[in-house]
This record gives structure tokens, C-alpha cells and sequence, in this order.
């Protein structure tokens, strides 16, 4: 990819890079550094590595910052929200990234450039990318700009905390969730439903509710404070 095609990327990222090659080696993914190890390629694995930490770094620091009085446990899941694959996919649409993402044929003809994991993926990659060459300052400034207009909407909205606390479960493998219900009270058109969610057979977290749905997102609520 020429170093000229990324121009309108940049303009979007709202970040010119000193070093282009960097941004250039955030959008190889590993199925087209695969195809091309002879030139060298490489992926952008490890960028994305450095880059989730990077932002769950500066998101962190946002939350902490923009609400002096929100408890941990809350803090905790409204970062999980603006991290996860799907908030990180739609800002990789804002950016046009699968636009500018250099893929293998097989990803490509799978239809790579619109599959979230991908984009959210690069996003990471890009993150660090801007990280290595111009320090927190502009990593700060974008994800300030593009994430920081959701927290007071998401700090408002009904959560699904099954859905959080799946995707937390899931950034390390090896890891299981399941729900188990541990009692039932009350007359029938008064039922109330205990609920345990257990990680790999341990109990996490408990929950009370009028329904088995409802009774499962109060456990998981409780299992992400535990956590």
C-alpha cells in the first residue's frame, strides 16, 4: 500500500504520523503477512497487543477523571462497554479502516473488511501505532473525542451485564461462564428465581430476580463487581 493512500485515514484520525510505516504495519493483518513473508511483512498482532493496553489505559483514565463519584464496580463495566469488539468496530467504521486494511485473499474474498474482530483489531493496532510515534498525548486526544461523547449516554442506559461480562471473560481463553439456578420462591404469579454464575465451576457472583433472565443479570452484575 503506497504511504500516500493512508493521507485521508490520517485526516480522519485527526493524527499525521512522523513515521507512516507504523500506521502502514497497524493495518496488516496476519493473513496477508502470511501470504508475503517474503517482503517482509509483518503482522500487526503485536501492535494490537500493546494497543488494548494502551487504550483501556487512557479510557480508564477518562472515566476516573470525568466522574470523581462513580464507584469502581461501575467504572469497571463502562470501560468493558467502550472497549469491547463492538464499540472498537464502530469506531473502526468511523475511520474508514477496512477501507485501508491489507488482508490475505481468502480474508479478503470472506469478506475481512467488514468482520468486527478484524476492525476491531486494528483499531488496537492503530492506537499503538499513533502511541509509538507521538506518546499519549494524541492517543488521549482521539479517544477522547470519539469515546468520550458515549460514557454519560452509557452511564444512563439499561446494561446488559451477562453480555459485559461475557466479553471480559473472553479477552483470556481457557475461561467458561454458566448460570445455574439455585432456588425458586413464591407462588407462581409471584415467582422469584436464585441465579450463580461460576467461572470454570466457582461461584462469582448471585442474583435474585422475577424471572430467570432477570435473575441472571443480577448475578452477573454481582460477578463483574467481584471481579
Amino acid at each position: 500500500m503506497p504511504i500516500g493512500a493512508l493521507d485521508e485515514l490520517q485526516k480522519r484520525l485527526g493524527y499525521v504520523f512522523k513515521e507512516p510505516g507504523l500506521l502502514k504495519a497497524a493495518l496488516t493483518h496476519s493473513s496477508y503477512a502470511n501470504e508475503n513473508r517474503q517482503n517482509g511483512s509483518i503482522s500487526n498482532e503485536r501492535l494490537e497487543f500493546l494497543g488494548d493496553s494502551v487504550l483501556g489505559m487512557t479510557v480508564a483514565s477518562l472515566i476516573y477523571i470525568e466522574n470523581p463519584e462513580m464507584p469502581e464496580g461501575q467504572m469497571t463495566r463502562l470501560r468493558a462497554e467502550l472497549v469491547c469488539e463492538k464499540s472498537l468496530a464502530a469506531l473502526a467504521m468511523t475511520f474508514k479502516l477496512g477501507e485501508h486494511l491489507m488482508l490475505g485473499r481468502g480474508e479478503e474474498k470472506c469478506g475481512g473488511r467488514g468482520r468486527p474482530s478484524i476492525l476491531a483489531d486494528a483499531v488496537e493496532a492503530v492506537i499503538a501505532a499513533i502511541y509509538l510515534d507521538g506518546g499519549f498525548s494524541p492517543v488521549e486526544r482521539l479517544i477522547s473525542e470519539h469515546l468520550g461523547a458515549h460514557i454519560d449516554s452509557k452511564k444512563t442506559e439499561n446494561t446488559d451485564y451477562k453480555t459485559v461480562l461475557q466479553e471480559i471473560i473472553q479477552e483470556k481463553s481457557g475461561r467458561t461462564l454458566s448460570y445455574h439456578i439455585i432456588g425458586e420462591n413464591g407462588p407462581d404469579h409471584m415467582k422469584s428465581f436464585n441465579v450463580e454464575v461460576r467461572l470454570n465451576g466457582a461461584v462469582i457472583g448471585r442474583g435474585i430476580g422475577k424471572s430467570k433472565k432477570e435473575a441472571e443479570q443480577s448475578a452477573a452484575k454481582a460477578a463483574l463487581g467481584t471481579l
